[in-house]
Formats: C-alpha cells, sequence, structure tokens
C-alpha cells in the first residue's frame, strides 16, 4: 500500500512538472511568434523581424531615418546629402552589387528598389522588401516604410501633422502673394536647367500638393504628367512663373545666372527668387520635408 501511494505521489509529482515544463515552452514559442511578421509588400508577403536591428536600406534610407530605424548600410546618394551627415557617421556605403559586404554586416532586414539587380541574392541574405519608385505618393510611402519597422502610428501621426501645419502655411502664403499668383520650381545642371511638376521632391510635393500654389500654365501643360522637363537657359522665361524656388547645384556652371535673360524675369527682378540647396532637396522623407517647409515659411511670409 505504501508502495502504491509513493508511486502515485511520484506520479502526480511528475505529472505537474511536466505540465510546468510546458509553460515556458510555449511562453518561448510565442515569443519567436512575436519576432517577426509579415509585411504585405508590393511583391507579395514577407516575414520580416518586428524590431529589425541591422537595417541595409538601399533605397528610402531617409524614411528609416526618420523613424530612428537602426541602419548599418546606405546607398551612397544618401550618404553624400548634407541633412543626414550625422545619421550616416560609421554607416557603410553599399550597393546591390556590393553583396560580400552586405553580407558582413550582418542584415535583418534590406530595403531595395524594384528597379535593382540581384534582388533574389540580397533576399538570400535577409527578407527584402521592394518599392517601386513613384508608386507611392510621398506620404504613403512614409506609413508604408512605418508600417514594415513595426511603428506605424507614428508614421501616420507625423504625417496627420505636417499635411496640417503645411496646408495652414499654404493658406497664410497664398493671401499673401494672392491666389491667383504662380511658382516655378527650377534647377541648374550642368549645361541645362530642369523645371518640375508637382512629385519631384525639391520641395514640389509641398507647395503645389499640400499647400495648393499654382504652377505656370506652361509647366502644367508641359511638366506635371513627366514631372520633369529639361530646359535651354534661353526659353526659362517661358516657365517661370511669378515666384521662384531655385534649387541651386553648387556643382555646376551656373553662369546663365548672370545673363540679361534671367535678369529681365519678372520674379527676378522683383526678388521673388528662393534658392534651396540641391544636395539637400532631392528626396521627400519627413526630415527633408520639414526642412524644406521651414524654408518655404520663411521666404514667403518674411520675405
Amino acid at each position: 500500500m505504501r508502495r502504491f501511494l509513493a508511486s502515485s505521489v511520484f506520479l502526480v509529482i511528475m505529472l505537474l512538472s511536466a505540465c510546468g515544463n510546458n509553460e515556458p515552452t510555449d511562453a518561448s514559442e510565442a515569443e519567436n511568434e512575436a519576432d517577426t511578421f509579415t509585411y504585405e509588400s508590393e511583391t507579395g508577403p514577407v516575414e520580416v523581424p518586428t524590431n529589425p536591428e541591422k537595417i541595409i536600406a538601399l533605397t528610402n534610407g531617409p524614411n528609416v531615418f526618420a523613424l530612428d530605424g537602426n541602419v548599418v548600410g546606405i546607398d551612397e546618394w544618401t550618404s553624400n546629402n548634407p541633412l543626414f551627415q550625422e545619421k550616416v557617421e560609421g554607416v557603410e556605403i553599399v550597393s546591390e552589387e556590393s553583396l560580400e559586404k552586405i553580407l558582413e554586416l550582418e542584415p535583418d532586414l534590406i530595403i531595395a528598389g524594384s528597379h535593382m539587380n540581384n534582388i533574389d541574392k540580397l533576399n538570400d541574405i535577409a527578407p527584402t522588401v521592394v518599392y517601386t519608385w513613384g508608386e507611392l505618393d510621398y506620404l504613403t510611402q512614409q506609413i508604408e516604410i512605418g508600417k514594415l519597422l513595426n511603428k506605424e502610428e507614428e508614421a501616420t501621426e507625423w504625417v496627420e501633422d505636417f499635411t496640417e501645419r503645411a496646408e495652414a502655411a499654404g493658406e497664410a502664403i497664398r493671401e499673401e502673394i494672392g491666389e491667383d499668383a504662380t511658382v516655378s520650381v527650377f534647377e541648374s545642371g550642368n549645361k541645362e536647367v530642369y523645371v518640375f511638376g508637382n512629385n519631384y521632391a525639391r520641395g514640389t510635393e509641398i507647395l503645389y500638393q499640400a499647400m495648393a500654389l499654382n504652377m505656370p500654365e506652361k509647366v502644367e501643360e508641359e511638366v506635371l504628367e513627366a514631372g520633369v522637363y529639361t530646359l535651354s537657359p534661353e526659353i526659362i522665361p517661358e516657365f517661370a512663373g511669378d515666384y521662384i524656388i531655385f534649387s541651386k547645384n553648387n556643382n555646376v556652371d551656373n553662369s546663365f545666372l548672370e545673363t540679361e535673360t534671367w535678369h529681365n524675369i519678372p520674379a527676378v527682378k522683383n526678388n521673388r527668387v528662393y534658392e534651396i540647396d540641391s544636395a539637400a532637396s532631392t528626396y521627400s522623407d519627413p526630415i527633408t520635408l520639414e526642412y524644406l517647409l521651414e524654408i518655404f515659411e520663411s521666404s514667403f511670409l518674411n520675405h
């Protein structure tokens, strides 16, 4: 009888112990499941880390920086942008061709452009999410990066706040310059000048979309659909608005700014040309947009 009771007690203890051991196992499994989630990308579902620790941003690096993502590899274009010098300190410059270097960095997430080479090979290194440039508008793109980094709420809050502030600034600017006033956005090239539509960075999304400022009729006809149009300096006046945002590239020949053609443009004569730095204006991420919004408010309202 005693042996039977002892055996029974031993069996109960073993069963309880087994049940107890299952609890941390289940918790561990739940924890492991929470380590990743499925992101619905434009190419299909991708299993990505919930909190990525080492991100390679071959594209959309500035969007990631705006959400404090830990970037270990960045494209050369972003690395040279003056707005991101502190953020790229110690970050490796990589491209889709530098597979060995990317492998050495041991990323747990890679962001790439759909036009890039070696997407399959990148996917073998780490989960790779691709975006097609221009497929999403500038605000939706930030929200998508927020979803990818498990920071959708933070991204959405910024979008709503920025939109509200930019729209308010637009109202104030239209009141200052007139509802019918037009604005052109030019950029200097090597031997040519570019004029932009409403979605080609250089602050165009802010000016034309958020602020609802007008573009000249010629720009609307020739540039709106394409996004950018190349001009010879001689025909700049045909595309010039009442106000000009001039994206100045200091690494090219800007001698046309000294020509009679340029100086005879009404906006130039009336000191209605506001300069921005080309190198700092080629993206449409939150950091760049905040930088340009401040310039536009100061230029139009405090001139």
